[in-house]
């Protein structure tokens, strides 16, 4: 097929709309959604179908686009009240975990690659370089199978992973570009200059994340000032504001990389800042987010699976079976235990439950590019090596991640259901939304809106019962379990 701008959005429509639909059958295979799109995009490439792609600079283009947008929405569901509690743990997994899974494993790594049998030969810095680029979880896998399943964890379980995949990134992603410099600087790099680069990368990171947050947030409001006195309506608001955030975080990452600091950590406490203040039309804002975020998954995993060549990544599969074993069962755990050990109040059982939730995804695959473009020795066996244990982890890890959490007891009876209703106000009203689901308690001295004792200012707009809604009366029957939409005066 030639190559044309008509050819390129013919291939490309197809292979979404064939991955969206492929995709629904993960519900009954119990594979990780976004692990079926990078079988899409095997199964079009270069050993399917037949499309050619493989073009790493392009590849590692797509990726970080890819990886700003899912970082700077994770930021933004990311909840200062949820993380506060777990706030030691998660980004202690997210710093020394990272670090004690690249030495460990880069190690093993190194030691596989010494016996006669393998067809691998890497230094230890080359074995460690591998190892960083698959030392932290990955949060579209992670935020795709706890957000998509309907289970409670106990111990706060959940924001400790959310946390730890939302924010490793970043570690991950220095000790990558560290450990290139120095191979790329004949394999020795001074001690004063790796502090160096992690002092910029945090400092300028950080620091630009939050300012950038904070300006996000200002943005919005003047926006929203401006737009008063004209006939500009909500939904076009919504976008616009939209608009303006989804720049913003390219402006973010761009701004802070070429001060020399950490793009993704800026990208993602931007997220958490603007996620954390009033900002209009947060939910119409989050739902472009969130639209924005699964396209931005399917493209990278279907794009990563057009990169591969299955012929050329079989060959490094067996030292690569034994690496994706070792990470499960040793590498990961080993860090956990050792990272959590100061945190005396998490269970044994929490401890093993976050090391099975170990994911690797899309991001390991695309810092496994860099090498690649850095022109690294073996960095070829490196991407493919990458690529199989990462269908290894979703494989093994990604199918039983529920099942673990229930068989360690750590899945609360309780089925945790969704009660909003969609429905928002601007912020300059003078009425606030509630949302209550009824017990056979508050109705104990009726069953209808009439017998309950609502506060003074407080009105019943909506009541949503087994998926059905029904503007209420006084007259209305009300049973446990309906889910009540209240306006209630500021």
């Amino acid at each position: 097929m030639q190559i044309t701008a008509e050819n390129i959005l013919l291939v490309s429509s197809i292979l979404l709309i064939f991955g969206v639909i492929i995709g629904k059958s993960s519900y009954r295979t119990g594979l990780p959604l976004l692990l079926v799109f990078l079988f899409v995009g095997m199964l079009f490439g270069v050993d399917g179908l037949g499309v050619q792609f493989n073009d790493m600079h392009t590849a590692q283009f797509i990726g970080m686009v890819g990886l700003c947008i899912i970082l700077f929405s994770g930021g933004l569901n990311t909840s200062f009240k949820a993380i506060r509690p777990v706030i030691g743990p998660g980004l202690t997994l997210a710093t020394a975990g990272v670090l004690l899974t690249a030495v460990l494993s880069g190690v093993f790594i190194y030691l596989l690659s010494r016996a006669e049998w393998t067809n691998i030969h890497f230094t230890l810095p080359v074995a460690i370089l591998l190892a960083a680029t698959m030392s932290s979880t990955d949060s579209a896998s992670v935020f795709g199978i706890l957000g998509g399943r309907n289970v409670c964890l106990r111990n706060n379980l959940r924001p400790v992973l959310e946390l730890e995949s939302g924010s490793n990134d970043p570690m991950a992603y220095m000790l990558t570009i560290i450990l290139i410099a120095m191979l790329s600087n004949g394999g020795t790099l001074s001690a004063g200059s790796v502090l160096l680069l992690l002092g910029l990368q945090f400092a300028v990171g950080g620091g630009l994340g939050l300012l950038l947050g904070w300006l996000g947030v200002r943005l919005t409001h003047i926006y929203r000032r401006l737009g008063k006195n004209g006939s500009e309506d909500d939904g076009q608001a919504t976008a616009m504001i939209s608009i303006l955030l989804f720049a913003l975080v390219f402006l973010t990452f761009t701004l802070t990389s070429m001060l020399k600091g950490n793009g993704y950590l800026a990208v993602y406490l931007c997220g958490i800042v603007i996620g954390n203040s009033k900002i209009p039309f947060r939910k119409g804002v989050s739902k472009f987010m969130d639209g924005i975020t699964w396209l931005a998954q399917i493209v990278m995993f279907i794009m990563l699976g057009l990169l591969v060549n299955p012929h050329e990544m079989l060959t490094v599969a067996p030292v690569s079976i034994l690496i994706g074993a070792f990470m499960i069962v040793a590498g990961r755990p080993l860090a956990v235990f050792i990272s959590l050990a100061p945190f005396r109040g998490i269970t044994a059982k929490s401890k093993a439950f976050v090391s099975w939730v170990g994911l690797r995804g899309a991001v390991p695959i695309i810092f496994a590019t860099y090498p690649v473009v850095a022109g690294i020795p073996g960095a070829s066996q490196i991407f493919n090596i990458v690529f199989f244990v990462t269908i290894v982890s979703l494989m093994v890890q990604g199918t039983t991640v529920i099942s673990a959490a229930k068989k360690l007891q750590l899945v609360e009876d309780d089925t945790h259901d969704d009660h909003s209703f969609g429905v928002e106000l601007a912020d300059e009203h003078p009425a606030s939304l509630h949302t209550i689901v009824l017990s056979e308690h508050d109705l104990e001295n009726g069953n209808t809106l009439r017998d309950m004792q609502l506060p003074e200012g407080t009105l019943v707009m909506m009541i949503r019962r087994n998926g059905k809604y029904i503007i209420p009366d006084g007259k209305r029957r009300l049973l446990p379990g309906d889910a009540l939409l209240l306006i209630q005066e500021k």
